[in-house]
């Protein structure tokens, strides 16, 4: 791996144990061990810096997905990706991109145009997943709108302290994106 390859590891490391609101570069270079010239060298500056880290996390999360083994049924594969989301590493990569979504990053250039290419790729791998689950390809896209929506929902959903409530939610989800699969759904 080239060195930039290297650095862009140790930011996006740091940014997934640290979070990415409030990121200047002399610090996270001193944490990292380089210098904040170092990574103006590598990265042009702090907007570039940021969006490698936004897809370099998407691509960390892409291979969990990848990783997850088939599930029977799309109602189970909704339950296994939803606890996939809850653990570390996928949450933390999740919560990148919705921090950089939070700080309004996403709709300005250069991130605007990242996240639109980190979307496309993280909604292939769940329309990989969902065909793998048994999911008809001619029904997959709208599956993955439907779950990937909701589960970003339920992943930044802070109102809740019941676990319960959530858990009903994501079971009237997993039904739900079953019944979307069927043949005969509307």
């Amino acid at each position: 791996m080239n060195r930039r390859g290297e650095l862009l590891d140790l930011v996006t490391d740091h940014v997934l144990e640290h979070g990415l609101i409030g990121l200047t570069l002399r610090p996270l270079a001193a944490a990292i061990g380089t210098s904040d010239r170092m990574l103006i060298y590598h990265f042009g500056d702090r907007d570039s810096l940021v969006s490698a880290v936004v897809a370099r996390a998407t691509e960390r999360a892409i291979v969990i997905v990848e990783g997850l083994p088939a599930a029977p049924s799309v109602r189970s594969a909704v339950n296994r990706l939803w606890a996939a989301y809850r653990t570390e590493p996928l949450h933390s990569c999740l919560d990148i991109y919705c921090q950089a979504a939070a700080s309004g990053l996403i709709g300005q250039e250069p991130y605007r145009s990242d996240a639109r290419a980190s979307n496309e790729q993280w909604a292939a791998s769940l329309r990989d997943y969902f065909v793998r689950c048994g999911a008809p390809p001619r029904r997959v896209a709208r599956i993955v709108t439907l779950v990937d929506s909701a589960l970003y929902g339920f992943h930044l959903d802070l109102t809740t302290d019941r676990p319960d409530e959530l858990a009903r939610g994501v079971a009237d989800l997993a039904f739900a994106a079953q019944a979307l699969s069927n043949p005969t759904a509307g």
